[in-house]
């Protein structure tokens, strides 16, 4: 259902693939930036680093779903 909804919208799996790209440079930025920060505050920044790390196996596997609607569409129109 939620792929159905985000490839008529137009979202591609490389779409997803530059975002899983783009979290992973988030959370390496986060976490550089928690340790600048002061004692009492690096916790919750480690801990958003941390939030943010997870989400490119997510973005990951959405492209890869999406890429093999991409090729059984792909595969349907050339018969």
């Amino acid at each position: 259902m939620l792929l159905r909804l985000l490839a008529g919208a137009g979202v591609r799996s490389s779409h997803m693939f530059a975002a899983s790209f783009a979290t992973i440079y988030l959370c390496i930025t986060l976490w550089i930036r928690a340790k600048t920060v002061d004692q009492s505050e690096r916790g919750n920044a480690e801990r958003r680093a941390l939030f943010v790390g997870l989400w490119p196996p997510m973005f990951w596997l959405i492209g890869e779903t999406l890429r093999y609607g991409e090729r059984s569409r792909a595969g349907r129109l050339r018969r």
